[in-house]
């Protein structure tokens, strides 16, 4: 049995890391001195950035006890024990990362430290033996693609959670040929992480999130999501995530309040719409990323609009508009196209909504 857990480290392969133009030492340094404070008798307070994908970044506090926390209840919903081992492939500068690491102390499992690339499973083998890791979407996507022989990694696992991203009907699909359990997370920096999952492979597939021990939930005047657990210091957290709440504790995430279009007079939520859009694209085969916006309009206030980034030719065009038109009510469909080369990002690799919409008033509409 472990007992000297601020020693379960492991960084894989540094070259890994030279060949995607991290520095390796710094990274590890970063990582060792996170270890460092968390195993002080009385750790000062986290310095913790935000993504910056709902508005600018900025740096919040969070204790090691509401880590802890968060730690503890993810192993107890997950059955994770300290005879696992975790993969860390998320950048530690963030809440997703550190919190694998801070899993990893909390429970007693070793982690196995990879930086952030696309494809982390291109170089692990089974002999490894992972039992959890946490990933973006894109890197997911990325694994199955180049290194489909790693189903079989991936299907020792106790444990794969999503997040940072929502999941496209494309990978969903691609989803159901891994054995283990894959879990979409919902969560923010605020909440120390993910405080809700829900399960996006095999029979037990749902669109509905559970929360996790120990957390309230509930909804205020704008049915957007509240939160109330140790992981908050047992204050509540407005969000700005509308939700359908499904007593006892559980929700279906509709989409943030402030991601509404309202043109002429209909209010138009843009994760619905892309929901169905990814569907579209997932029909036609089509693999672009894009987003949906709202730009002024003369007549309606705000028209919706669809960003595609990358190349996309004029007959993909017409037959996704030919789909939109059967498929989304005729307020949905977009007004204009724009193709964007590529997509502004925040840090940690989500779509930056603000910066790429301001990329449109660069572009010609396709």
């Amino acid at each position: 049995m472990k007992t000297d857990f601020s020693d379960q480290i492991v960084f894989l392969n540094p070259e890994i890391y030279t060949n995607h133009g991290i520095n390796f030492h710094m990274y590890k340094d970063a990582i060792l001195r996170f270890r460092d404070q968390w195993f002080l008798s009385t750790p000062p307070p986290f310095q913790i950035q935000t993504s910056g994908s709902t508005g600018k970044p900025k740096t919040i506090e969070i204790s090691k006890e509401q880590m802890e926390a968060s730690a503890s209840m993810t192993g107890q919903a997950l059955g994770l024990t300290n005879s696992d081992n975790a993969l860390v492939c998320l950048n530690t500068q963030y809440i997703a990362g550190k919190m694998m690491l801070a899993r990893a102390f909390t429970i007693g499992m070793t982690a196995y430290i990879l930086p952030p690339v696309a494809n982390p499973f291109k170089n692990i083998t089974k002999s490894l033996s992972i039992s959890f890791t946490a990933m973006v979407p894109y890197q997911m996507k990325t694994t199955l693609e180049e290194s489909p022989d790693k189903i079989g990694v991936l299907n020792q696992m106790k444990a794969i959670l999503l997040g940072g991203a929502p999941v496209g009907h494309q990978l969903e699909e691609s989803l159901q040929n891994i054995e283990a359990p894959v879990y979409s997370t919902y969560g923010m920096t605020e909440t120390v992480s993910h405080i809700a999952l829900r399960r996006l492979n095999s029979r037990n597939a749902s669109p509905v999130y559970t929360v996790l021990p120990g957390i309230s939930i509930g909804l205020d005047e704008r049915s957007c999501l509240t939160i109330k657990g140790p992981v908050t210091r047992d204050e509540t957290i407005i969000t700005n995530d509308i939700v359908k709440l499904i007593p006892p504790g559980q929700f279906i995430w509709t989409g943030r309040i402030d991601n509404i279009i309202n043109s002429g007079g209909v209010k138009i939520q843009i994760e619905e719409l892309e929901s169905s859009i990814s569907g579209i694209f997932n029909t036609l085969g089509y693999t672009n990323r894009f987003m949906v916006t709202g730009i002024p309009d003369n007549c309606f206030g705000t028209s919706v609009v669809l960003l595609i980034e990358g190349i996309f030719a004029e007959d993909q065009k017409s037959r996704l508009y030919h789909e939109l038109i059967q498929t989304v009510s005729k307020y949905e469909v977009p007004k204009k196209i724009f193709l964007i080369p590529e997509f502004s990002e925040t840090a940690t690799g989500k779509i930056d909504r603000i910066a790429t919409t301001g990329l449109i008033f660069t572009q010609t509409p396709a």
